[in-house]
């Protein structure tokens, strides 16, 4: 039984992807953003849980990018495309959407047969790129009742209503391609796993800064930050590499 504890935990993960893509196509962003939240919090533990009881196997490792797929890749590209869809976008436009699950299971295939990635990944991780779309499927279900500090201008707050015209929609659609493409690149990205064996500053520097900003983001703008905290972490991934490739 102790051999199936962490495939049991990445099946949750299936599932919550799977819940994720029901309650998308019934345009339900917040349950599905949810799911996939909650999905990827599976994906995190089933690794971990298989190093600490010692029954990591080839049968785990596949299962997990099979999960994957759904919870990271069907999931978002089924907020996108029904999000494109309630507001009657073009045909060509909505199937834009059905894209991120096809660079998602390319990403996680790669990831499985790259050696390069066992402290960093190579690409935009597939989870990261799924709360992209989590959160912008809240945006766009709740952009004039997002819950949000007194302090930020109702100008600001006012933006999320953007993504909801012909303009924003189009935008969208055209950041998705990007994310797509940063899924499959070879842009390096730092891994958010600390190593619990040294917890120096000197060899956690970087997960401890892009962390303690990421706390200012979350208090400061609440629902707003999940999409921005992803682009935080993209920015911050490659002002980080190129300051470790001038130093070698």
């Amino acid at each position: 039984m102790k051999k199936q504890i962490p495939n049991l935990i990445t099946l949750a993960n299936l599932f919550c992807g799977m819940m994720a893509v029901y309650h998308a196509f019934y345009s339900r962003f917040e349950y599905a953003a949810a799911f996939i939240m909650l999905g990827i919090f599976f994906d995190f533990f089933d690794g971990m849980a298989a190093r600490i009881l010692h029954v990591s196997s080839e049968l785990g490792k596949e299962l997990d990018s099979l999960a994957d797929v759904i919870t990271s890749g069907v999931a978002p590209g089924s907020i996108l495309f029904n999000i494109l869809w309630n507001h009657n976008t073009s045909i060509m436009i909505k199937y834009v959407a059905f894209l991120i699950p096809v660079f998602a299971a390319y990403r996680l295939a790669k990831f499985n047969l790259d050696e390069r990635q066992h402290t960093s990944f190579r690409g935009l991780p597939a989870p990261a790129n799924a709360l992209i779309w989590a959160g912008i499927g809240i945006w766009c279900a709740n952009s004039e009742i997002l819950p949000h500090p007194s302090w930020i201008p109702e100008e600001l707050i006012g933006y999320t209503e953007y993504l909801n015209t012909n303009v924003g929609l189009l935008a969208i659609a055209i950041l998705s391609l990007i994310t797509d493409v940063l899924l499959i690149s070879d842009i390096k990205m730092f891994s958010l796993k600390i190593n619990f064996k040294d917890l120096t500053w000197k060899s956690n520097s970087t997960r401890y800064i892009f962390l303690a900003i990421c706390a200012i983001i979350v208090i400061g703008l609440g629902f707003l930050s999940l999409p921005i905290l992803i682009m935080w972490y993209i920015i911050w991934s490659i002002c980080t590499q190129k300051k470790e490739t001038a130093n070698e």
